[in-house]
């Protein structure tokens, strides 16, 4: 047997150690069992969740079930991904404006923002296979409930394309591929999607897309229709989508987005009439492990152990998915936080950013809750985000407490994989990082999300939440 390479020997030290990690539940902590620290190359797919037909497998960007050339995918450490996680926060913080004197949500759902420079990013853990245009191609997309446009990278690249696993899309080898011209009512719906209104150059008829993220990443191309394949007998034609022709920045070897923000132009409304607006996912505790993404409620309902709570909509961001955040418990116990911190912050939920932001008073709270519950274990240094983080080379098992987020009545509590960001083997930390001011906005990312059941009924007005959905 041959030495492993080393861009897997990067991602076993980015991510291996968290896979080994066996995690057992017990009441008012969770036990955990530090075992084999052997690496796996092994994409271990779960057949865990709804037997619905529109559904996608989930894979994370930098395991093994992404299935690419790691020679060819550049694995960033942590210390970069957590700056552009900071990079994908500081933009939705400058996109959501601070309404002074009235409530950051309302209760009616909006379908335009204000115009705005930048979109978020971020590292875009989370992938998916959805296949564009006839015959079909293949294309892995980062899926992201903070952005509206779906777009990926097409030929002829007439600026630039970064490089990428999959075959680039090339228009002209499909029968059901369209452009949309400037005089198109479509092409009105790219400003309040991306910010910028089409430039529609009299060169060109073609209605031109534009959108930057907070990174400096962006993608410029033409604003089209084509059929999109969720799955062979779920397919949705004169699908809007941007074909990139200059795309640059941190997108690492993927096919472009697929947005499932609240936006006219994203998936979920523009499939509305076929799914209802109703789509729910799993993100997997491990890179080598599979979640879903799902479309639809064609099951007939939702699992008995899911739970809901009222959907919100920022009033200056009306593509955000909003909660009503009221406090948190540890071990089962509310901390003492009132809840005007969270009520003037506001909270939502995204699916692209990686760890969770908490107003500075309840981050600090939390904080000293779990350092004392957790006194027997041996700190160690910060790291970059962290300040909470600890060694257990030394420990067989691990207790640490149970953390829960308050939804008004709904109490959801998090799974042992959303309590910990394993840095190495020597160093874990709790996940969890303080806004620097207490009117940002509360971000729930998706660290905190894993193995969670997450649905979004929109036109119910609601999102709820599961116990161990994946694996």
């Amino acid at each position: 047997m041959g030495a492993p390479n080393s861009s897997f020997l990067l991602w076993f030290i980015l991510f291996g150690f968290s896979a080994f990690l066996c995690l057992y539940a017990h009441e008012g902590s969770h036990t955990v069992e530090v075992s084999s620290l052997i690496p796996s190359t092994t994409c271990h797919a779960s057949d865990k969740g709804p037997r619905s037909m529109a559904s996608l497998k989930v894979m994370h960007k930098y395991g093994p079930c992404f299935e690419s050339n790691k020679d060819e995918v550049a694995v960033p450490n942590h210390i970069e991904i957590l700056l552009q996680d900071q990079s994908r926060v500081n933009s939705i913080h400058s996109r959501i404006s601070k309404n002074s004197g009235s409530s950051k949500f309302r209760d009616s759902q909006a379908t335009t923002l204000p115009a705005k420079s930048a979109l978020p990013l971020g590292s875009g853990n989370y992938v998916v296979s959805i296949g564009l245009g006839t015959p079909i191609r293949d294309l892995r997309l980062v899926f992201d409930t903070g952005s509206d446009l779906t777009w990926t990278q097409c030929e002829p690249c007439a600026r630039y394309c970064y490089n990428q696993v999959d075959p680039i899309f090339d228009p002209s080898k499909s029968t059901s591929y369209s452009s949309i011209t400037c005089a198109s009512p479509s092409c009105s719906l790219l400003a309040s999607a991306t910010g910028n209104q089409s430039p529609c150059p009299s060169r060109t008829s073609q209605c031109i897309y534009d959108i930057g993220y907070g990174d400096g990443s962006y993608s410029i191309g033409y604003f089209s229709k084509e059929r999109l394949t969720i799955t062979p007998s779920n397919v949705l034609d004169d699908f809007l989508f941007g074909c990139g022709q200059d795309n640059e920045g941190l997108f690492n070897g993927i096919a472009g987005l697929l947005g499932l923000g609240r936006n006219r132009i994203s998936i979920v409304q523009q499939a509305a009439q076929k799914y209802g607006q109703f789509f729910s996912y799993c993100l997997p505790s491990t890179p080598s492990l599979t979640g879903y993404l799902t479309f639809g409620n064609d099951s007939g309902g939702v699992s008995n152990n899911v739970k809901f709570t009222p959907l919100l909509t920022l009033s200056q961001g009306a593509s955000f998915y909003g909660l009503g955040l009221t406090g948190i418990s540890v071990n089962g116990q509310q901390l003492s936080i009132p809840t005007s911190v969270f009520s003037t912050a506001g909270t939502i939920i995204d699916s692209g950013t990686v760890i969770t932001r908490l107003p500075p008073m309840a981050y600090n709270e939390l904080r000293t809750t779990f350092r004392k519950l957790m006194s027997g274990y041996p700190m160690t240094s910060s790291y970059s985000l962290f300040d909470t983080c600890y060694d257990f080379r030394k420990n067989n098992t691990v207790s640490i407490p149970k953390i829960g987020f308050l939804f008004g009545g709904l109490m959801v509590d998090l799974d042992p994989a959303g309590v910990f960001y394993v840095v190495s083997s020597s160093r874990t930390c709790l996940g969890f990082a303080g806004n620097n001011k207490t009117s940002d906005i509360v971000i729930i990312g998706n660290t905190q999300q894993q193995r969670l059941e997450v649905v979004y009924d929109v036109v119910g007005g609601r999102i709820g939440f599961g116990p161990a959905g994946c694996s």
